[in-house]
């Protein structure tokens, strides 16, 4: 019986990887990549309802296959550090549970914690990976619904960063755009909570002035954060909502 039951998940799997899906791309920093119920390097492998698997819920995998999604989603992403609870799977609950019609969904992990916003610049190794993933997850079929964004944190430490933030994601979001050949993907990107350095509110304001077609934001100021003072918690990574703005 075990036996069978493995089978006809698989079978599942493999139906469920070459049918249309909507895609969205998940870019950032650590906030992204998750690391909500990770206290001193360790996950505490909670997983709230919202972010529990769905046979049609998946992720492209480090070696660009489809799987069954599972938290955490960017654990060989992300590699070298300890990943958790982040916001793709509860993003995708928020989709079917506002009523969204999608039947596959297929997440695209491509964050990497600590990383400043000119690590992400056009011709960069997380840029050219990023583009690559995308590229890999419309090969059988599918359309890039958005990329969601949250990054930010590292860009808070110097004024000269902080300032050159809101310049340099809009560049990133045209130079993306043009590269994946998706002149109007939308973009929905968080506003930061939390930061590394004093310059927090630069960044938010030059995140939040953001005036391209088909850029959304999210304000995550004020949910609660762990005990560094810079990671969301695992209940606040499932109350941030970029669900409401596809």
């Amino acid at each position: 019986m075990f036996k069978l039951l493995m089978l006809l998940l698989t079978f599942h799997s493999s139906l469920a990887a070459n049918v249309a899906k909507e895609i969205f791309i998940l870019a950032g920093q650590s906030n992204m990549a998750g690391r909500g119920g990770v206290v001193h390097g360790k996950w505490d492998g909670n997983v709230p309802p919202e972010c529990r698997p769905n046979p049609s819920t998946l992720r492209l995998s480090a070696k660009l296959t489809w799987e069954e999604a599972q938290e955490p989603l960017h654990a060989d992403i992300d590699v070298g550090k300890t990943c958790g609870i982040g916001p793709g799977m509860a993003f995708v609950d928020g989709l079917r549970a506002n009523g969204s019609r999608t039947r596959v969904v297929g997440l695209v992990p491509c964050a990497a914690g600590g990383t400043k916003i000119r690590k992400w610049a056009r011709g960069t190794r997380l840029y050219r990976q990023l583009v690559s993933r995308a590229g890999a997850s419309v090969k059988d079929g599918g359309a890039i619904r958005a990329i969601l964004w949250y990054q930010g944190e590292s860009d808070t430490v110097t004024k000269e960063d902080a300032d050159a933030y809101r310049g340099n994601m809009e560049t990133l979001i045209t130079n993306l755009r043009t590269d994946l050949n998706e002149p109007s993907l939308p973009v929905i990107q968080v506003a930061l909570a939390s930061g590394e350095g004093k310059f927090i509110e630069i960044v938010r304001r030059g995140q939040l002035a953001i005036n391209l077609p088909n850029v959304k934001c999210i304000d995550a100021k004020g949910l609660a954060l762990q005990t560094d003072n810079l990671h969301l918690t695992t209940m606040s990574q499932v109350h941030l909502d970029p669900y409401s703005l596809v």
